[in-house]
């Protein structure tokens, strides 16, 4: 089973495009989140919860609605779902991919790149996309200001990350042509993303602190999931938690401890549907010299980034609950004992 997305700024041609290649890709279905984004504005959220939502690629629902629905018509239908739909933000993509890919979902990400002057002149004679007033002026102005976004998105990642069609004087068949060619010979391939499969049930997991000679924490910023997180990952059956969290250090850093590292915190994670929650440890790594420092993976297909950062520079990047099992190990580092918290507050 495997997703073809196109990718590509309002006005790229996209559906167009999508609509010419189910016919040239065999077994293959169109799914336009589109479709998903009409749902949630229309019929299932309350105008309330939208009114701060500049995009609705922005809530959480529309990205775990897309999610489960193409991994259920996939389910259903097997062979390749044809995906138009625009990323632009990094962390979308990798969350989005990395669903995909812990349900084992490949995903061949290509992007429709037209010349900026192209795409200019169709979007001055496109209709407005679905939930948007009508009207020319809030139209152009609409595709306008998606053009920056795009722009830095061109420079920071996406370039790097999908495979480029230069569809500028292509028609969308002849752009389809283009697109099933690359899928076919492989010069497409399925995204370099970590298979991190879904929990079914209550996990425990280990997470590692690595301090540099300057006392700050090793975050890393994973691929599979969005927001900021401790090197480590979910316990294997049979596997000591300590264990794990060095294998997952050594997976995802290079850091090779010498010895199990010293337990700091017990966190009990209530389960918030979809997670399953369960036990999350962190534990004291210890303190990096610089040159163990500087041997550092550079990050791959797990990690997008990692950083040594203050407590507080801590509380900018970790989701809340995170960031006090974080703010917990300090002190119990600092008091040579650990803690037990439930969701992140300490009990007893």
């Amino acid at each position: 089973m495997t997703v073809v997305w196109i990718n590509g700024t309002f006005g790229a041609g996209k559906s167009a495009t999508a609509r010419e290649l189910i016919d040239l890709i065999p077994n293959s279905t169109l799914f336009d989140p589109e479709v998903i984004g009409g749902l949630l504005a229309q019929h299932l959220l309350p105008p309330k919860h939208l009114a701060g939502a500049g995009d609705l690629q922005d809530l959480p629902i529309w990205r775990r609605l897309v999610i489960d629905t193409a991994a259920a018509m996939l389910a259903e239908l097997g062979g390749t779902l044809v995906v138009p739909m625009t990323l632009l933000r990094q962390d979308h993509r990798d969350e989005i991919f990395g669903g995909l890919a812990a349900r084992r979902i490949g995903v061949r990400h290509l992007l429709l790149a037209p010349a900026e002057t192209i795409l200019r002149e169709r979007t001055a004679h496109r209709d407005v996309p679905s939930g948007l007033p009508d009207g020319d002026l809030r139209t152009h102005q609409w595709a306008d200001d998606h053009i920056e976004p795009y722009r830095a998105a061109l420079a920071s990642w996406l370039t790097a990350d999908a495979h480029l069609v230069d569809n500028s004087a292509l028609t969308p068949y002849e752009t389809a042509v283009r697109v099933a060619e690359a899928v076919g010979t492989g010069a497409a391939p399925p995204c370099d993303i970590v298979q991190t499969p879904e929990p079914t049930a209550e996990t425990v997991a280990s997470g590692v602190l690595l301090f540099d000679e300057r006392d700050r924490v090793l975050l890393v910023d994973p691929t599979y999931k969005p927001g900021w997180e401790f090197p480590g990952g979910i316990v294997e059956p049979g596997e000591a938690p300590a264990r794990a969290g060095m294998r997952e250090v050594a997976e995802e850093t290079g850091i090779r401890l010498e010895e199990p590292p010293r337990l700091l915190v017990v966190d009990w994670e209530r389960p918030a549907p979809p997670g399953f929650g369960g036990l999350r440890l962190l534990f004291d790594g210890g303190r990096l010299d610089s040159a163990e420092a500087a041997r550092l993976l550079l990050p791959g297909p797990e990690l997008r980034g990692c950083r040594f950062v203050t407590e507080r520079e801590a509380a900018t990047l970790l989701p809340p609950v995170r960031h006090e099992r974080l703010r917990w190990a300090l002190r119990a580092r600092e008091r040579g004992a650990a803690v037990y918290l439930e969701a992140g507050v300490p009990v007893g």
